[in-house]
């Protein structure tokens, strides 16, 4: 369950669709608030989706530990054309908010696991409209060394492209439709 967020199909809130890549009843939306990173968070993970911006900064000072002498951050953005689709002007991005946060949770307790030096890690990712440039996902690790560091930041990324199930619309100078990396969504595991 996702702690402090809203559920639920945009037609069942009464949303009106933030964007004109929105069709249809069945997207399922994720509503929250961007991370409070100026506030504490307990524990060592930090995960979760968000509607807000997404500060690259916040997450590094978040991670970074007197004990840790390694941070690394990866941020990912909209880029500017797909496959035979140049000039993307905007991508939006959208979940199954049920299963997003516990599997980002499993994807962090596995990198844990993994690699024992681990200090703290951070795995945000955005919903919703996101023009050229907009960081759509951060994966911030801290760790004793860096090679933990690397190793954690790059399976937790690679990991969330597989097994967390958001899917992106590309809007696009020639049209709009779903992304053409679509994917089965695989179980988190080893």
């Amino acid at each position: 369950m996702l702690t402090g967020a809203a559920v639920a199909g945009t037609a069942e809130l009464g949303l009106e669709p933030p964007s004109p890549l929105r069709r249809g009843p069945y997207h399922w939306g994720v509503h929250v608030r961007a991370p409070d990173l100026k506030q504490d968070h307990p524990g060592e993970v930090w995960v979760g989706v968000t509607t807000a911006p997404l500060s690259v900064d916040e997450a590094s000072r978040w991670v970074t530990r007197a004990d840790c002498g390694a941070v690394v951050v990866f941020a990912g953005t909209v880029r500017d054309h797909a496959a035979g689709r140049p000039a993307v002007s905007e991508v939006e991005y959208e979940a199954y908010g049920a299963q997003v946060e516990s599997r980002l949770k499993a994807i962090a307790d596995g990198a844990r696991e993994r690699w024992g030096g681990v200090g703290r890690l951070y795995v945000w990712h955005r919903l919703g409209a996101l023009a050229v440039t907009d960081c759509s996902v951060v994966v911030a690790v801290s760790a004793e060394h860096r090679a933990e560091a690397f190793d954690a930041a790059r399976y937790c990324i690679d990991t969330v492209k597989t097994t967390v199930p958001v899917w992106k619309r590309e809007r696009w100078a020639g049209g709009e439709d779903w992304g053409l990396d679509a994917h089965d969504i695989a179980e988190v595991g080893p």
